[in-house]
């Protein structure tokens, strides 16, 4: 199969790279190397420029998708920008990349209309999902609004029956859930993802939205602010510093790791895997950001404290864990790798590596600036 992945020499792409060169695939990677994720001077790794052929280039260039589309039997888009906050504020540039990127990509195919082509893969988010689905004991399963400034303030932090305003329990959201994100970034996911099955079955290809939960381990960048709370906690762990907490902590991800990701992406790659599908990957096991914190200083044997702040950003949801017994379903596959394990190889890597300035306190300083960031106060 000859695959292109665009957004190839990021996190999740370089790894899915490497897995489909093993099965034998022929491996185009297109990549800006956008500097938020790779770095002011980055140039493809050694390594992957030595499995795959790597094209420097922008989903939004015309001229660079066509020819890296030419000949591809399978088109894989990570192409995005990931920030929940940033997108906030960020907003046409969040429009030009993840909207506009994906619409040119579907312009060109759906009017070349290549033979090759057999699949295509998106990947989107459980951002598109808002809040998710919850329990209420007089209303059964509800889907929570998204939480109010007002709320969060007064530390109310947990959402609520849309119906009658009692506390919900949270539960595994499934795919049939509705369409509520709570941020711009959750906005442009859900639009690659509707435009990729569109268009999928407007060609007559396979086409998979794979719903990524929290993806996190070896290889993730340490200095970007806006790809995951790990990345931020190992720096400020490895550095001695306290590690502050947003709400009350009791906030919880469904966090998987790479490997799980990768295999799961595979899997809806195989030939014998077919349809037009909107797929959760996750652990489907939810994990508190308070834990989180916890097991970090203990697997560093840091000296610093947890500190829970109260602080909250606009746009956050409170928790999420996703169902993913449709991708069983279809592709046999299950998570292999827990919580505990994925956090231990993922801090064993990162202390490989030099201790960085992610951005995130600056991340924090453009949220405050725009509104975007709260603190909650005492009634």
């Amino acid at each position: 199969m000859n695959t292109l992945i665009i957004g190839g020499a990021g996190f999740i792409g370089s790894r899915l790279a490497a897995a489909l060169v093993a099965r034998g695939h022929a491996v185009t990677v297109l990549d800006n190397l956008s500097p938020q994720i790779h770095g002011a001077s980055a140039m493809f790794p050694t390594e992957l420029q030595a499995m795959a052929r790597c094209v420097h280039g922008d989903i939004r260039d015309r001229a660079a998708l066509t020819d890296a589309i030419a000949g591809q039997n399978v088109i894989v888009n990570y192409a995005a920008e990931t920030g929940t906050g940033q997108s906030m504020y960020a907003v046409k540039h969040y429009e030009d990349v993840n909207i506009g990127g994906t619409a040119l990509l579907m312009d060109i195919l759906v009017n070349a209309r290549p033979a090759s082509l057999q699949k295509l893969i998106v990947a989107s988010s459980r951002a598109i999902y808002g809040e998710g689905l919850y329990a209420c004991a007089e209303h059964g399963g509800v889907y929570p609004a998204a939480r109010t400034v007002v709320d969060m303030t007064a530390g109310r932090f947990e959402p609520v029956c849309p119906r009658c305003g009692a506390t919900v329990e949270v539960r595994s959201t499934p795919e049939e859930a509705p369409f509520a994100p709570s941020s711009f970034y959750g906005v442009s996911k859900q639009v690659q993802e509707q435009m990729t099955l569109l268009f999928a079955q407007t060609l007559g290809v396979d086409g998979f939205a794979l719903r990524y939960q929290n993806v996190y381990g070896p290889g993730q960048s340490l200095s970007n602010p806006y790809t995951g709370l790990l990345a931020v906690f190992s720096n400020l762990a490895r550095a001695g510093g306290d590690l502050n907490i947003f709400e009350d902590g009791l906030e919880s991800r469904d966090f998987v790791y790479i490997d799980d990701v990768v295999d799961a992406t595979v899997a809806c790659i195989a030939p014998g895997v077919r349809g037009v599908h909107a797929l959760n990957v996750g652990s489907a096991v939810r994990t508190s950001v308070l834990d989180v914190a916890r097991a970090t200083l203990a697997k560093l044997g840091a000296k610093g404290k947890v500190e829970v702040s109260g602080a909250f950003r606009v746009g956050d949801i409170r928790h999420n864990v996703a169902d993913i017994s449709r991708l069983e379903a279809l592709t046999g596959f299950a998570p292999q790798w827990s919580f505990d394990a994925g956090l231990g190889e993922f801090l064993a890597w990162a202390q490989g590596h030099a201790l960085v300035d992610s951005g995130f306190g600056r991340s924090l300083d453009e949220l405050a600036e725009r509104g975007l960031l709260g603190k909650a106060v005492a009634a």
